[in-house]
């Protein structure tokens, strides 16, 4: 049987269950804000991280109650700051999954033009402004919530699943993740699918596409970090050389920019998503940076250095560039491109760190974990289209690659235009609304992947 909830959002933009068929017990509230405010400004990229989430091992408790007195629910701490809960099924026979969110968030300043400070989450005109409402703590509070929910009314699954919060997602999940996979090998641990953030609802940012996108990533990009130097004999700036170790490496820098990686739509998992879409609507998306992302492995120098003093030439010069690589290419044959783009020997191209674009997960008509997702959101978003996509950014799901063959990238976050730009950006916010339908996705997931065998296909009219 199927458990609805009717949600309230109170003027405090609280959310407080009432259900009709429920015992005599207090009606507990549970405010997102708690979350925003006890992490407080994440230092997730910086040295002190582990003090700025030391005390994430307690948070919950307060907040939701009955998933940590419940004796259905087994909890643990992993690595001193990440979370993994264990609630089995009553059949045995079914494989479990995994949902997957992180606590940690990337650094936020007021003064780098904030319209609200980015650790208050402060509601004006029906959002909630703070660092970590679309990354990820939406994700965190949303599946927490929707399984308090659930527990109040008796619920107890037929197929068990996992959760876990990683607590260093924004720093490759080194620590959180890692560990959190070492735990699940050592029991055994099999999933049937993972469910982590990535794509979402995208509303007016296709180019072309009429009406709301929920695009569930089944794959993501690989990323390489390059680092490209010069280096020169030093000397004094009133005898110039004819090319410093500045202008040769801008050089360099100025060809990536001006040649980047070719078009490979059609290549990867995006030929899926657009297959639908003009010849017209590509060259658009090409010149939208929004957009050209799903097209080829994008390009981005993100430091340059030289130079101590103003009457010195230098004798070194770098630059690192940060590659996003599309599912059709490698980190060997980008470098390659690279060697081939710069064309100039004096330039050292050195790879720092990178890895290969995910595998790519099932999308099929067979696949429980993708249509059981695409189940949830049709049923609860029927005004929306869903197809997979290619996840542009990373996540630290991809360390779980050896529990489970199908990884998904997706919350229902709606995205419209100039919304990309606040994630780890300035003034990143979520609606009232969207939080609700949020925990109500993660509800009624939950009790779709008790099934045993796939839901009826939906109409075609839902496909892209």
């Amino acid at each position: 049987m199927s458990l609805s909830p009717t949600l309230h959002l109170t003027k405090t933009w609280q959310l407080e269950p009432k259900i009709s068929n429920l015992d005599s017990r207090p009606k507990d509230r549970f405010p997102l804000v708690v979350l925003l405010v006890f992490l407080g400004p994440s230092k997730s990229l910086l040295i002190g991280h582990a003090k700025s989430v030391q005390s994430c091992h307690v948070f919950p408790l307060p907040v939701f109650p009955t998933v940590f007195s419940s004796h259905l629910v087994q909890h643990e701490v992993v690595a001193n700051y990440s979370h993994l809960f264990w609630v089995p099924g009553s059949d045995l026979a079914l494989v479990p999954y995994m949902l997957l969110a992180h606590i940690d968030v990337v650094p936020a300043d007021e003064n780098d033009g904030w319209e609200a400070p980015p650790f208050s989450a402060k509601e004006m005109d029906g959002f909630i402004y703070g660092r970590g409402t679309i990354d990820n703590k939406q994700s965190v509070m949303g599946i927490l919530q929707a399984l308090e929910y659930l527990l109040i009314r008796g619920y107890s699954p037929q197929r068990g699943f996992f959760i876990g919060l990683g607590h260093d997602e924004e720093v490759s999940g080194l620590q959180g993740a890692m560990n959190i996979v070492k735990v699940l090998k050592k029991k055994g641990v099999q999933l049937a699918f993972i469910l982590d953030e990535g794509l979402a609802v995208l509303d007016g940012v296709i180019s072309g596409l009429q009406g709301p996108a929920a695009l569930i990533g089944i794959s993501e990009k690989g990323k390489a970090t390059v680092k490209l130097s010069v280096f020169k004999a030093p000397g004094h700036s009133s005898m110039p050389p004819r090319e410093s170790s500045i202008g040769i490496l801008a050089g360099a820098v100025k060809r990536l920019e001006d040649n980047p990686m070719p078009i490979l739509f059609g290549e990867g998992p995006e030929r899926r998503t657009f297959e639908h879409l003009a010849h017209r609507v590509m060259l658009v998306m090409e010149r939208s940076p929004d957009t050209n992302a799903f097209l080829r492995t994008t390009t981005a120098v993100t430091m340059f250095n030289s130079g101590v003093k103003v009457n010195v030439l230098p004798s070194l010069a770098e630059a690192y560039v940060n590659l996003r690589i599309h599912p059709a290419q490698t980190v060997q044959e980008v470098l390659e491109f690279i060697q081939s783009t710069v064309g100039d020997e004096r330039v050292k191209i050195e790879l720092v760190d990178g890895f290969d674009p995910l595998p790519v997960s099932s999308y099929d008509e067979t696949s429980f974990g993708f249509q059981t997702i695409k189940k949830t959101l049709l049923d609860q978003f029927p005004q929306v289209t869903v197809a997979p996509g290619l996840c542009i950014g990373n996540t630290d799901s991809r360390h779980y690659t050896d529990l489970t063959k199908d990884i998904y990238r997706f919350t229902p976050t709606w995205i419209r235009p100039g919304d990309t730009q606040r994630f780890h950006g300035i003034n990143e916010r979520i609606s009232k609304e969207n939080y609700e339908e949020l925990v109500v996705f993660y509800f009624n997931l939950i009790q779709n992947c008790d099934i045993k065998e796939l839901p009826s296909p939906h109409s075609a009219g839902h496909e892209l």
